[in-house]
């Protein structure tokens, strides 16, 4: 109902106030400042432009540039620095046909070994320590230790819901 209102009010007699807005005489712009015509910094004739500079022409012939690519390392190459710094990946943690990862650069996890990690840690401190941890995945001591201590593993909590006939009141 406001938008009605509204509407009316905007649109009151605006054939008349638009017409007294185009009869309006309009502003002048202001003049602009007179610039002196300087003959040395404009352009030189066109008889100028196609002359040859033989001196610029000779100087020119003397710079020679050569360039070259940069060398990148090959794909195979690149295969074997990781080879060089890879451990071989558990064949227990990796099913079968699921996972093509056959090695792991070393202070690198899997998903797979971080969780089971990180569970052996939680079900036995101090069997599965932070030192253990790094000596068997080949990490850190101190990666080992941040991820024991600010990473947890999933925790399933189940909360039983009280029944109906649990919570019941007897009156007496």
């Amino acid at each position: 109902m406001g938008a009605r209102v509204g509407r009316l009010f905007r649109n009151f007699n605006l054939e008349a106030r638009t017409h007294r807005e185009i009869g309006k005489s309009k502003p002048e712009a202001a003049p602009r400042h007179p610039v002196p015509f300087n003959h040395s910094n404009s352009a030189p004739p066109v008889s100028e432009i196609h002359r040859k500079d033989d001196p610029l022409l000779n100087r020119l012939k003397q710079v020679y540039v050569e360039s070259k690519d940069p060398q990148t390392p090959t794909l195979a190459g690149v295969r074997k620095l990781q080879q060089v710094d890879c451990r071989p990946l558990s064949a227990s943690l990796a099913p079968p046909g699921v996972c093509d990862i056959t090695d792991v650069p070393k202070g690198k996890l899997t998903i797979v070994e971080a969780l089971t990690a990180l569970n052996k840690h939680k079900l036995m401190p101090q069997e599965w320590s932070a030192e253990r941890i790094a000596q068997e995945l080949m990490l850190t001591p101190s990666d080992a230790h941040a991820l024991t201590c600010y990473f947890i593993p999933f925790n399933i909590k189940i909360i039983k819901v009280p029944r109906a006939e649990d919570t019941r009141i007897t009156d007496s």
